[in-house]
């Protein structure tokens, strides 16, 4: 059980450097330490501690909470993920996101617009 939740902390942990841009080696740096054990708590082959949990949180402008989200989902076997919580596991999905988020409002708007007009023009078919 232990090893699943060092799993979980690891993915949320690179999931949201990922989105932010940042790669191992940038992330390490703000934290102090080195890029190979940004990686090693990334796939979960060591445990963070919650001081350390602490300072990732701090660099990645996210909240500790951020990090435990869906773990009881994660842990319970009987749950199953789906489609869409395997979507955001993507690289392209979380590519798309952080292009989303680095436009201005109004063309946000209008590419929001525009994806959910494809959708409907999708199920009409």
């Amino acid at each position: 059980m232990a090893a699943d939740i060092d799993l979980h902390l690891g993915r949320r942990l690179r999931r949201r450097r990922r989105l932010l841009g940042l790669t191992q080696q940038q992330l390490a740096v703000q934290v102090g330490i080195r890029f190979q054990q940004i990686q090693k708590y990334e796939c979960g082959a060591n445990r963070i501690s919650a001081a350390r949990l602490w300072e990732l949180a701090e660099a990645l402008e996210t909240p500790v909470s951020y990090f435990y989200d869906g773990l009881a989902e994660a842990l319970d076997p009987r749950e199953n993920a789906g489609p869409v919580a395997e979507g955001f596991s993507r690289k392209e999905t979380l590519d798309l996101i952080q292009a989303y988020y680095q436009l201005d409002e109004r063309p946000r708007r209008r590419l929001l617009d525009l994806a959910r007009s494809l959708h409907t023009d999708s199920e009409a078919a």
